[in-house]
């Protein structure tokens, strides 16, 4: 992840190719440039004459494919991919994905990215009604809808069973003859198609997947699409209308590579146009600008040239120890700031240093950043956030389910700067966040899903409903 110094985690990230020689290395060298989607385990399947072949392990791409034979194994022309990190079910490796379903008429691999607001009814349902799960994430859950499904064709099948889930969700399955991709209602989660120099098809999380494969861009999955790739070519179908843009904001303020593009809209110069908006919003008498590596680099960028400071190198990152939000205690986690951070102090002493991060999320990421400074020299430190104040949990596949772990859901803006220990701090306004974006659309809060700052969720809640309700009534609202 660009930032893994936060505690902040996406869900996965999902690749797919069909008609291509090479599919598993293919699929291989994508999943490596989607790493940053999760870090918990990969795996691949490959589909060699309709007969399916699954790898899969816990750990990076790279440690789960170490030996070359796992990779050697996997021959044939289309291949579908994954790499996690767990929103739903524990993290063993029955979770692991694409998960394997083995019937006596078809094989199936199934790799989903996103989160169901109404997994835990449906998984109740079907358990009630005979079906016996393997996992306990909610992916599995789709799988068992289709087979249940008294639709004539398996493309019907796929149909019923995209209408009868919610919440965020970008799946890919590979049966024996062909490779279904579906993107939920809002569009929550990025998925993209591209198409390689030898015809083959490509569908994945993020553009910068495609550029890795040499696979050019087609188009943007769009919100309740079912596509269908087989021998014949790319089939575009919708197995509902009902639909509303609102893909999640956070994937451009923090979770998307820089040089990916999501609906038009390049990620790295979206947050610079947030780092300027900030500036002139939030703006402070200082010396210099200071991003935190890496995703905030982009937004300090824009900060530095709105207001005119010299943006610096005050905050060097380790690029080789552990990712720290993975640690398992929060003692872990505090330590393993200073693992991953160095400030310059030839930079920072004696400066009135503006540092510029993405979000806040529990806030001891942003603590530990401003004791560097501080103790590296720094005259004074103002914190700058290129987006509005974290204070409701997501539900679509972002590790932040509870208002407990957001400062922001339980101090007031006065109150974080002084725990934080800075001497100012300021936030990006939620239309500040929209304007940079910009995307074309007159859909509500300009395309985006804007919950996780103002509480307004584009979908029911469904099973998080009541949960939810008794979390903002005991939260503290600044």
């Amino acid at each position: 992840m660009s930032t893994e110094i936060k505690s902040l985690n996406e869900e996965c990230g999902v690749f797919g190719v069909w008609g291509t020689p090479d599919a598993a290395n293919l699929t291989y060298f994508g999943l490596h440039t989607l790493q940053h989607r999760g870090q918990e385990g990969a795996g691949i399947t490959a589909n060699n004459a309709g007969s399916l072949s699954f790898e899969r392990g816990l750990g990076l791409l790279a440690d789960v494919f170490r030996d070359p034979h796992r990779l050697g194994r996997l021959q044939g022309t289309a291949a579908v991919g994954h790499v996690r990190y767990a929103t739903a079910g524990n993290h063993g490796l029955e979770n692991i994905q694409p998960l394997e379903f083995n019937f006596s008429d078809a094989q199936f691999a199934l790799a989903h990215n996103g989160n169901l607001t109404n997994a835990m009814t449906l998984r109740r349902n079907l358990e009630q009604a005979g079906a016996i799960f393997h996992a306990s994430s909610d992916s599995e859950i789709l799988m068992h809808l289709i087979r249940r499904s008294q639709a004539s064709t398996l493309q019907e099948q796929v149909k019923v069973a995209l209408q009868q889930i919610h919440g965020g969700f970008a799946y890919l399955l590979l049966t024996n003859d062909r490779l279904f991709a579906a993107l939920d209602p809002n569009g929550l989660r990025p998925l993209v198609v591209g198409e390689l120099p030898t015809g083959g098809i490509v569908v994945c999380s993020e553009t910068c997947a495609l550029d890795a494969v040499g696979a050019t861009f087609i188009r943007d999955v769009q919100p309740g699409e079912l596509l269908t790739v087989d021998d014949s070519g790319l089939k575009i179908d919708h197995y509902t209308t009902d639909t509303q843009l609102a893909i999640c904001s956070m994937e451009y303020i923090y979770f998307a590579r820089p040089d990916s593009n999501i609906y038009g809209v390049n990620v790295h110069s979206a947050r610079k146009r947030m780092g300027a908006q900030l500036a002139k919003e939030q703006p402070v008498d200082a010396d210099i600008v200071v991003g935190v590596p890496n995703s905030s680099l982009s937004a300090a960028s824009g900060y530095a040239e709105a207001s005119g400071l010299p943006y610096e190198m005050g905050l060097i990152k380790n690029q080789y120890s552990a990712r720290t939000f993975i640690q398992p205690t929060q003692e872990l986690r505090e330590r393993g700031v200073r693992m991953k951070l160095s400030a310059v102090k030839g930079v920072v002493a004696g400066q009135r240093v503006i540092l510029i991060d993405d979000s806040i999320v529990r806030g001891t990421t942003s603590r530990q950043i401003v004791k560097l400074l501080k103790d590296a020299g720094a005259k004074s430190v103002h914190l700058r956030i290129a987006s509005p104040p974290l204070k409701y949990p997501c539900f679509y596949g972002i590790d932040i389910q509870t208002t407990k772990e957001l400062i922001a859901a339980q101090e007031s803006i006065a109150e974080m700067r002084q725990s934080l220990g800075v001497d100012s701090l300021g936030f990006l306004s939620e239309q500040g966040v929209i304007d940079a974006v910009g995307l074309p659309t007159s859909a509500p809060y300009g395309g985006l899903c804007m919950a996780y700052f103002n509480g307004d969720y584009p979908t029911p809640l469904y099973d998080y409903q009541a949960e939810y309700d008794e979390e903002i009534r005991q939260a503290k609202r600044p």
